[in-house]
């Protein structure tokens, strides 16, 4: 239970960038929103809703250890005309298979005394254009009524933007979709963009062109890896479940593979700019530029930045980073805090890595007052510069 978060919320203040304070404060002043950590909560409820993370183990296996947790919790306290709704991204057949059957200890019947759904949370962290009211819900429902009271219960905030499927496992296959197309479609991208690098060829310049196509081709960028809660997991649960009907993933785990491999392509681009300039990355001072897995915003889940800084302490190089929205971060047990940013303190680094392109910051002023900048997100779109390596 995380106590601190709670008794944030209930003072009306907001943990999250995308969540203002001022609008939390009234939802919490008018009575219409708290939070708890007492589980009696449960019993009173009409719908509860399961959000809770679902990583991957260190093997790369589903844990859904979260999800049953909460179940188990909420089991004491199941009554009938209840709704409950799994939001928690997971391979198809988790709701039917993990939570029916516990639901179903206590005596009640889905579809009868109890209702249960899964129903994938969709939203994009920063994004200033779609939010949780206009992004559309799909819902997967254990029994036609499960689907139909999910369905009336998220059409009542939503705008009517639901979009009811016929099972469970539907919905849950939906999410994993979404999110194997991203992975697939930018580990595809960053696999070219390292041919490119070999061809003399600007991967950048060559998507550019290709968007110019107005139909068949939807562009996608190169990274310094995969980040955030959902794309570099969310597969892999698909993945595994496939193996359970014989079934091998290939594009997923190439996918995966070449993901993986990205934070030590950049530790490759940082040795070969400071060996033009006749330096080691054993003693040399790098910067790193972000930490957040993608920009204005203060995630740094699955960010690239940590396989990155560990890679460079083992080879000796001196680390400090900046992140405006990252104010402090800990790695391996260690504590370490962001620097202030003065251009003029970038001439003391012997390197400047972009991991995280944060609006507000002119690029073109970073790279005039640095000695060798890598830059993996094309945040310096000149490229006369020649102290400028671009992933």
């Amino acid at each position: 239970m995380q106590k601190d978060r709670v008794r944030l919320v209930n003072q009306g203040r907001s943990y999250l960038a995308d969540i203002n304070s001022d609008e939390l404060k009234k939802m919490v002043k008018s009575k219409r929103f708290s939070a708890t950590t007492d589980k009696k909560i449960f019993k009173s409820a009409d719908v509860i809703i399961i959000c809770v993370p679902t990583p991957l183990d260190k093997h790369k296996q589903p844990d859904i250890s979260y999800i049953q947790e909460a179940a188990e919790d909420i089991l004491p306290f199941l009554r009938k005309q209840q709704l409950i709704i799994l939001e928690s991204t997971t391979y198809p057949g988790t709701t039917r298979e993990i939570l029916l059957p516990l639901f179903q200890k206590s005596g009640l019947k889905a579809g009868k005394d109890f209702f249960l759904a899964f129903s994938p949370e969709r939203i994009d962290p920063g994004n200033q254009k779609f939010n949780v009211r206009n992004i559309p819900k799909v819902v997967g429902g254990i029994t036609p009524r499960c689907t139909k009271l999910t369905t009336l219960l998220y059409k009542s905030f939503l705008n009517d933007k639901v979009f009811p499927v016929s099972s469970p496992e539907t919905a849950e296959m939906t999410k994993i979709l979404e999110n194997t197309f991203r992975i697939v479609n930018i580990s595809m991208v960053n696999e070219l963009s390292l041919l490119c690098g070999r061809m003399g060829i600007d991967i950048w310049e060559v998507i550019e062109a290709a968007k110019t196509k107005p139909y068949g081709f939807m562009p996608f960028y190169p990274s310094p890896g995969i980040g955030g809660h959902c794309i570099p997991l969310d597969p892999f649960y698909l993945s595994w479940k496939a193996k359970e009907y014989g079934f091998y993933a290939k594009f997923i785990e190439l996918s995966g593979e070449i993901n993986d491999q990205m934070p030590h392509f950049v530790i490759t681009r940082i040795i070969y700019g400071l060996n033009r300039q006749k330096k080691s990355i054993n003693g040399s001072k790098i910067l790193i530029w972000g930490a957040a897995y993608k920009k204005d915003i203060a995630d740094t889940r699955e960010s690239s930045f940590y396989p990155i800084v560990r890679d460079l302490w083992r080879k000796g190089a001196e680390v400090d980073y900046f992140d405006p929205h990252v104010p402090n971060l800990k790695i391996d047990k260690k504590n370490i805090k962001s620097v202030k940013y003065n251009p003029e303190t970038l001439k003391k680094y012997d390197c400047v890595l972009i991991i995280t392109d944060h609006s507000g910051f002119d690029y073109e002023q970073i790279t005039k007052k640095s000695s060798l900048v890598v830059d993996t997100r094309n945040a310096i779109k000149n490229r006369h510069y020649k102290n400028v390596l671009w992933l």
